[in-house]
């Protein structure tokens, strides 16, 4: 199993993550990730397996398998080679596509998008991968001008097959282009490619009852064949582990209960053999998630078949009409910053969301955002503190850093070198700090904001000292520390039923805060005294402090600025805006169970629509913040042993 330590050694800076379209090559990529202490190996496999992207999609592809048991192994991926149409006829053959789909559901055809298949799959080790892609471009550039246009096609149908077929002499010279690509790979990269000997064509339909043929072949016999249409040469890859697997696709998300079974997120995907099916109990499957790599149990009713090109990794398309068609995979998506929905109709199934999503250069982001003028807009963003060292070290964390006469010493680096006003008989127990990685998340988002050109106005936090340590560094990452205070607001607590004891923490004073260098507003009151605060509150109650606190401080906020930043808990980003929206509050378990699912440093962004006092959550002006855990190390335990 891959060792954690090799992974989590350091964390990405975000000027490392930028990409820029065109000018980065893989080649680079792999430098920045080997200069980062990742192994070569490694470092190769999560390029490939991201299809050369950028470093961040690496880094995080690396994060996430952090625990695959396969993290180390050097079985190739399989590649395979199609003609993808685009243009008019790529739009008519998608809407037969999704028509098909609905009227006589999933078949065979449905798993894979509409190509025309050259080659066979084909293997290729992780350090020939872009001698591969150049072979490809240098294969597409000699054929352009020879490529035949139109492509003749004709349809044709059984009693379970409908698709439409290469006239055999054009189809002839699509394979004379294959085999020069065999050749050119075999010589760049030393693979061997089996070009496709059958008939070509373009799979419409296959394996789907009989009594369906009359339906298809009718939507068949609407497509028209000769429209115009830029056949592209494109490249994917798939895990050679899973090619006789079945896709699954997770419809809801699930927590694992027993240590045997799978995680699982909506829209993730999940691989499946029929194989090892055997010893499962009735109602549930054993699969391998495709975004960790890890295997075991899931409730079958949780998740849906698939299609297995979605699971499929993009390298790189070519036309053989334009030279301004050509991508690479680290070229995919970055033509809008948005969301998935938007890309365009050349977009790739092989990119899944999740990461595409994540990936999209830092510059990118900026244009966006400036583009659409959002900071005039009044604007709301919400975040929970980061890491806090009971959480790290446990609840007796305080007996691990005091010595014999009762002074703060660190015994670990990742706590902090002091910790403000020890001695002084504050609540550490009750009001535990932030650690050191706790305040280098809290700094990278503060740079994130102040490189995504965000402005903040006002800060307000919770009165726990990890909320103000966390608004603190925030403000030194958007070098804003000691111009910007932070206002302290007991009402931004969290739910105090989720407090032990019978009385709320002793937290610090501003007063004292401020006499401790923190940027604090001690002249602040308080729109909700902690006087105010009662212990064991109803859930009902910490909403509604929760949301009418968030609305007074935007109504104090209206006149003098447009952005408000809260720091508080991982409760807040539902508690602070959910009513803000107009929405009701959810019951009190669904809330929890939201609630686990932010991660330090979890962040949103609300704003105003006009004038209307109607609020929308809006996508963040800055990246999410992605890391996994590094337990503790004792040299002597692990290096000692007999």
């Amino acid at each position: 199993m891959a060792a954690k330590e090799d992974l989590y050694s350091k964390i990405i800076p975000r000027r490392l993550r930028q990409n820029r379209s065109g000018s980065v090559k893989s080649g680079s990529n792999l430098d920045v990730l080997l200069s980062m202490g990742f192994p070569r190996p490694r470092a190769l496999k999560a390029l490939v397996s991201t299809g050369g992207r950028s470093v961040q999609a690496a880094c995080d592809w690396l994060f996430s398998h952090v625990e695959d048991p396969f993290l180390d192994d050097p079985l190739p991926r399989e590649f395979v080679l199609y003609l993808r149409p685009s243009g008019p006829l790529q739009n008519q053959l998608s809407h037969f596509w999704q028509q098909s789909r609905v009227t006589c559901g999933k078949n065979k055809a449905h798993n894979i998008f509409p190509h025309i298949t050259l080659c066979q799959f084909f293997m290729c080790a992780d350090h020939q991968v872009e001698a591969l892609c150049e072979a490809l471009q240098a294969s597409v550039q000699s054929w352009r001008g020879r490529f035949p246009s139109p492509l003749p096609l004709e349809l044709y149908t059984s009693s379970n097959f409908i698709g439409l077929f290469v006239e055999e002499q054009v189809a002839d010279v699509l394979k004379l282009f294959a085999a020069d690509f065999a050749t050119e790979a075999a010589r760049k990269a030393e693979v061997h490619v089996e070009p496709h000997k059958k008939q070509l064509h373009v799979t419409l339909a296959y394996n789907f009852p009989t009594n369906h043929l009359p339906s298809l072949e009718k939507l068949a016999k609407g497509i028209e064949v000769k429209l115009g249409c830029d056949w592209l040469a494109v490249l994917f890859s798939r895990d050679i582990r899973f090619a006789n697997h079945e896709t699954l696709r997770a419809m809801y998300p699930y927590a694992p209960q027993n240590e045997d079974e799978l995680e699982l997120v909506p829209a993730a995907f999940v691989f499946m053999s029929p194989v090892d099916q055997s010893s499962t109990s009735e109602g549930w499957v054993y699969g391998t998630s495709l975004a960790s790599g890890l295997s075991g149990l899931l409730p079958e009713n949780y998740v849906s078949l698939g299609d297995e090109s979605d699971t499929w990794v993009f390298h790189g398309s070519h036309s053989f009409f334009s030279c301004g068609s050509d991508r690479t995979s680290k070229e995919r998506g970055m033509c809008d910053g948005l969301l998935d929905s938007r890309r365009l109709d050349t977009s790739s199934p092989g990119d899944t969301p999740s990461l595409s999503l994540i990936c999209h250069p830092m510059q990118q982001v900026l244009r966006v955002s400036a583009g659409l003028s959002r900071q005039p807009k009044r604007t709301l963003f919400v975040c929970r503190h980061g890491e806090r060292m009971d959480v790290v070290f446990g609840k007796h964390w305080l007996s691990l850093c005091s010595d014999s006469k009762g002074r703060y010493v660190r015994s670990d680096l990742n706590m902090p070198p002091s910790v403000p006003l020890w001695g002084g008989q504050r609540d550490y127990d009750m009001d535990a700090p932030i650690t050191v990685f706790g305040s280098t998340q809290a700094r990278l988002v503060g740079e994130a904001l102040l490189e995504s050109n965000t402005t903040i106005d006002f800060v307000y936090c919770s009165p726990s000292l990890r909320c103000v340590q966390t608004a603190q560094n925030i403000l030194k990452g958007l070098q804003q520390d000691g111009k910007l205070k932070v206002r302290v607001e007991p009402g931004l607590f969290e739910w105090t039923k989720w407090v032990s004891g019978s009385s709320l923490p002793a937290w610090i004073s501003p007063a004292d805060l401020a006499a401790a260098h923190f940027s604090v507003d001690a002249t602040y009151r308080p729109l909700i005294p902690i006087n105010k605060l009662a212990v064991s509150e109803p859930y009902e109650s910490y909403m509604s402090r929760s949301s009418q606190v968030t609305k007074d401080i935007l109504s104090d906020c209206r006149h003098a600025g447009h952005s408000v930043l809260i720091v508080a808990h991982a409760s807040s980003l539902e508690a602070c805006t959910r009513q803000l929206q107009g929405r009701g509050p959810q019951s009190a378990k669904d809330f929890i169970q939201g609630v686990r699912k932010v991660p330090y440093l979890g962040f949103c962004s609300c704003e105003e629509q006009g004038d209307t006092g109607v609020w929308q959550l809006v996508d963040p002006p800055i990246l999410p913040l992605t890391h996994g855990p590094n337990h503790s190390f004792d040299w002597r335990e692990t290096l000692l042993q007999e």
